[in-house]
């Protein structure tokens, strides 16, 4: 079973371990040996999701939306963006270079097209930008992955 991820960014810390929990349930369930984390692992549930994955035993592959994608990212998150990609099985890329929206998606196209199933730490809003988590969501169900929300009850961004 392969498993992407999706999900906001910059989520507060009370939900953020609560999203934590519930990432380390869906892991549990599918069990080590029988499980592919697909992740493009920028901060937030897709690094979660990864490194959940990894002490878990299972394996992942990551995917890169543009060569400039590190860069994007937070500068407190590279550390944990180099090791998580250190430690993949496969790598992915898009063959974009400028880390754009269009970009994101596109790597979220790909992450998706490797998936059997997405999870999707969503809140169940409409994306603040193109290629955003409610985006991943509509191509998923558009292209027949299932998809599984993972929200706390009453949360908030």
């Amino acid at each position: 079973m392969r498993i992407g991820i999706t999900g906001h960014r910059g989520l507060p810390s009370d939900v953020a371990a609560e999203v934590r929990a519930g990432l380390v349930q869906h892991a549990k369930a599918y069990g080590a040996a029988e499980f592919t984390a697909i992740s493009c692992i920028a901060d937030g549930p897709d690094a979660w999701w990864a490194q959940i994955a990894l002490d878990a035993g299972a394996r992942v592959e990551v995917v890169i939306p543009a060569s400039e994608y590190r860069e994007s990212l937070p500068e407190w998150h590279h550390a944990d963006y180099d090791q998580l990609l250190s430690k993949a099985a496969d790598v992915h890329h898009t063959g974009l270079t400028q880390s754009t929206s269009e970009a994101h998606q596109a790597g979220s196209e790909i992450l998706v097209g490797l998936s059997d199933h997405l999870l999707a730490v969503w809140d169940g809003k409409p994306a603040r930008g193109y290629g955003g988590t409610a985006d991943v969501v509509a191509y998923a169900r558009r292209v027949g992955v299932p998809v599984t929300v993972i929200w706390p009850d009453g949360a908030s961004r």
